[in-house]
C-alpha cells in the first residue's frame, strides 16, 4: 500500500529489514519522523524516549534532529539468545551510529523513572504505552502518563504513537484473533477518543490527535519486513489480513504540559 506522506529523513535508511530488526511495531523510522516533526525538535533538545526497544528510533532522533536523548526501557529482549536488556542493544546501536555524546540509555521504566520534576524539554514514545494498558490495565496507563507530565517542563510537548483501533464494533470474525492470549490486541488497543481522555485526565492539553494517514501502509510494511512476522505469518499478518482495515489502525497524540 502506498504511503500518503513523504518522509525525507527516514528515506536515508532504505534497508527496511534492518530497520525493523531494531524497531518494534509498525512505522519504523517513518513513524519516528512523523512524531518528531510534530514535536518541532531542535538541536540540543533534552528528549525523553520512553520504551526504546533496540534503539533505532532513539538513534534516528539524535542523528537527524540533533536531540540529546535519554532513552529508557526496563525490558529484557525476549528475542535475544543471551537475554540482554534492551538498553544494551540501544548502546550497541549508539556506537554504530557514532552518537555516543547524544544518547544515554537507562534501564528504567515508567512510572518509576526517578527523574527530577520538569527535567525534559520533550518526550516521545511509540509502540510502548499500549503494552502497559494491555498488561497492567488502564489505571496504570494513566499513572504512566502522569509520570511523563511530571518530568516535562511547562510548555513541553509529548508525542505518542501506538497501535489503536477505530471507533467501531470489533468484527465477529476478527474477535477470536485479537481477544485471546496475554497482551491481546483487544486489551492493548484503544480508540483515539479513549486515549485523548486519558491524556486530559492527568493534566495534559491535547494539541493534535488522530489516526495516522499512513497507518495501513505502516502495518503492511511491518508485516513484510519484521522478522517475527515473516517467520510467523499465522500471527500478526493473519490478524491484519482478516481485519482488512475495518478495526485495526495506528493513532497518535501530541500533548503539552500546561504553562
Amino acid at each position: 500500500m502506498a504511503q500518503t506522506t513523504d518522509y525525507p529523513k527516514a528515506a536515508k535508511y532504505p534497508d527496511l529489514d534492518a530497520v525493523y530488526a531494531e524497531c518494534s511495531g509498525p512505522g519504523g523510522l517513518k513513524l519516528a519522523e512523523f512524531i518528531a516533526d510534530r514535536l518541532d525538535l531542535k538541536p540540543g533538545t533534552r528528549l525523553l524516549d520512553i520504551g526504546t526497544n533496540r534503539g533505532y528510533q532513539t538513534c534516528f532522533l539524535a542523528k537527524e534532529y540533533g536531540a540529546f536523548v535519554v532513552g529508557i526501557d526496563p525490558w529484557i529482549d525476549p528475542w535475544d539468545a543471551e537475554k540482554r536488556p534492551m538498553v544494551e542493544h540501544v548502546w550497541r546501536n549508539v556506537r554504530a551510529w557514532s552518537i555516543q555524546d547524544q544518547v544515554v540509555p537507562i534501564r528504567v521504566g515508567v512510572p518509576d523513572t526517578g527523574f527530577a520534576d520538569r527535567f525534559f524539554d520533550a518526550a516521545y514514545s511509540t509502540t510502548a504505552f499500549e503494552m502497559i494498558r494491555g498488561i497492567q490495565g488502564e489505571a496504570k496507563y494513566r499513572e504512566c502518563l502522569a509520570e511523563v507530565l511530571r518530568v516535562l517542563r511547562p510548555g513541553a510537548l509529548f508525542g505518542l504513537g501506538e497501535p489503536m483501533h477505530l471507533d467501531v464494533e470489533l468484527p465477529e470474525d476478527l474477535a477470536p484473533l485479537v481477544t485471546e492470549g496475554a497482551a491481546a490486541w483487544a486489551d492493548c488497543f484503544a480508540t483515539i477518543g479513549e486515549t485523548v481522555d486519558a491524556f486530559e485526565s492527568v493534566g495534559f492539553d491535547v494539541l493534535e490527535s488522530g489516526y495516522a494517514p499512513d497507518a495501513r501502509a505502516w502495518w503492511d510494511e511491518f508485516c513484510r519486513h519484521d522478522a517475527w512476522c515473516r517467520a510467523h505469518p499465522e500471527e500478526d499478518p493473519r490478524r491484519l489480513e482478516v481485519d482488512d482495515g475495518r478495526w485495526v489502525s495506528f493513532g497518535y497524540v501530541i500533548a503539552r504540559r500546561p504553562y
